[in-house]
């Protein structure tokens, strides 16, 4: 672990950050992702990246990790309420499919590690920003069908509860108050920002104008194919 990453105690607890070997390894385990992912089929049933494909999804998740800064409310364990960050994350997913949708909660995932760590055990660590993030991009998986969209962002959604509520229990569950249930505390306060942000981004997400320009959005990304894509609009 010491080559990875450098221990640091405050208030008598222990986090760790990132030694310099620690940034490489994750642009290896990035690029190795990335390599892995040209080996899986995309909805359309096809091996290759676009380049428009990449453009737009290295948009979303600069556009999501701009987002995730701007925090309503922060959480003292870790996560916090953003403006919609998530949402950009996910509609990868909604406009090119599982596989792109994957890979773009990896690379956020992997982004917000090293930019806003907060990490105590190696586990902890996947559990927080490899696994749940990743989980985001579940949201490809209702691509192709009608209200995609909001089903989608939903799955995701639940996608990283899940892990988080996971860690919650298995890393944290030591910060439950005396005699209350593991799994309420950790669901009660990964529930608190990632269910609220989600909320706040349905309620956004039904604004007519919204609906109307990620329609459009959605076609331009997928210029090629948007007689396709006109069959499955948002609403």
């Amino acid at each position: 672990m010491s080559l990875f990453f450098n221990a640091v105690t405050s208030d008598g607890e222990t986090t760790y950050s990132f030694t310099t070997a620690g940034y490489a390894a994750l642009i290896i385990v990035l690029i190795a992702a990335v390599v892995a992912a040209c080996f899986f089929k995309n909805t359309k049933d096809q091996h290759k990246f676009s380049t428009r494909q990449l453009v737009v999804s290295g948009m979303c998740i600069a556009l999501a990790f701009v987002l995730s800064n701007v925090k309503i409310f922060k959480m003292p364990q870790g996560g916090s309420i953003t403006l919609l960050s998530m949402f950009f994350v996910c509609f990868v997913g909604y406009l090119y499919g599982l596989r792109s949708g994957l890979m773009a909660g990896l690379a956020y995932g992997l982004l917000q590690m090293i930019v806003d760590p907060y990490i105590i055990s190696f586990p902890q660590m996947l559990f927080d920003y490899i696994f749940s993030f990743t989980a985001l991009g579940l949201s490809g998986l209702t691509s192709t069908r009608k209200y995609g969209l909001y089903s989608g962002y939903l799955i995701g959604i639940l996608g990283r509860m899940a892990f988080a509520v996971l860690s919650g229990v298995i890393f944290f569950g030591m910060y439950a108050p005396e005699g209350q249930n593991v799994w309420v505390y950790s669901f009660g306060y990964n529930g608190l920002y990632i269910i609220t942000e989600a909320a706040i981004t349905i309620v956004v997400l039904l604004i007519p104008a919204v609906r109307k320009g990620l329609n459009q959005v959605r076609v331009a990304a997928n210029e090629a194919d948007s007689k396709r894509i006109a069959l499955h609009k948002i609403a």
